[in-house]
């Protein structure tokens, strides 16, 4: 196991994590290479120029809160690592639930940066 790299996915998990509940970014760019690509089931973003200018949010942190149960991260080989994540969606403005959903994200990590992010709904 390329123990370096599920490090790297796993704090890019804890800054993401924080950046969709805050807004703040700048820790998860911290950790994308300058050509990343970033995959979307809405969009694909080239390059930390493309992803600082047309990166938005599918949800609104002013309208939703948070939960996210994430699995172990896999490490595939070649720089690849993998996780499942159950996502909770509950109004901000009320506490109900809205809505769950599972992705799979995948990364490409290579020199301790992410030159690929992929996101795919499971369920």
């Amino acid at each position: 196991m390329a123990t370096a790299d599920v490090d790297v996915a796993e704090r890019f998990r804890v800054a993401l994590e924080a950046a969709v509940r805050t807004g703040d970014r700048e820790d998860v760019y911290e950790l994308l290479a300058p050509g990343v690509t970033w995959v979307t089931p809405q969009r694909t973003l080239r390059g930390l120029d493309e992803m600082r200018r047309d990166w938005s949010w599918a949800s609104s942190p002013e309208t939703f809160d948070y939960e996210f149960e994430h699995g172990v991260w896999v490490d595939e080989g070649d720089g690849d690592v993998a996780c499942e994540v159950q996502e909770v969606y509950r109004m901000k403005s009320t506490g109900e639930f809205a809505y769950r959903r599972t992705v799979r994200v995948e990364l490409t990590i290579h020199d301790g940066k992410i030159d690929r992010y992929e996101l795919s709904v499971v369920a």
